[in-house]
């Protein structure tokens, strides 16, 4: 049987592919056209703003889990795809394999030391010289 977690990530996958298509923003707009449309016929009642009102209240709240869970499955993808690349990488430092797990203040400093980095190459690069370093961490 399929854990609650696993059927969640498998119908948010679906929905985001079928939520990012045009045709379903078609979908939506003909929709929302509609319902202009049927204005006159309700004489533009209270009752007839709160249809819309509440059914995209209740769409937007859910997509925002939708897209939340997106995000979150696509940022943990990209970070093991970059720690793959540091540790196989020679040269790098696997003290870069975890960065999203450090502290703001870290994260400035090491910033501050790839963005001297980046001044001193700029300063001193002719355009012969060989312009790679290390922040030395």
């Amino acid at each position: 049987m399929m854990s609650l977690s696993r059927i969640y990530s498998s119908i948010s996958r679906a929905v985001a592919r079928i939520a990012g298509r045009p045709s379903t923003f078609v979908a939506a707009l003909s929709c929302v056209a509609l319902w202009i449309s049927s204005g006159p016929l309700f004489d533009f009642s209270d009752t007839w703003q709160l249809v819309i009102n509440t059914a995209t209240t209740i769409v937007t709240f859910l997509m925002v889990f939708l897209i939340q869970s997106t995000q979150n499955r696509d940022t943990e993808a990209i970070h093991l795809k970059l720690d793959e690349l540091i540790r196989v990488t020679q040269g790098a430092h696997n003290r870069m394999l975890d960065l999203e797990e450090h502290e703001e203040q870290q994260l400035d400093e090491l910033r501050e030391r790839y963005e001297q980095l980046a001044r001193s190459a700029r300063e001193g690069t002719t355009g012969s010289e060989e312009d790679t370093g290390s922040p030395e961490l």
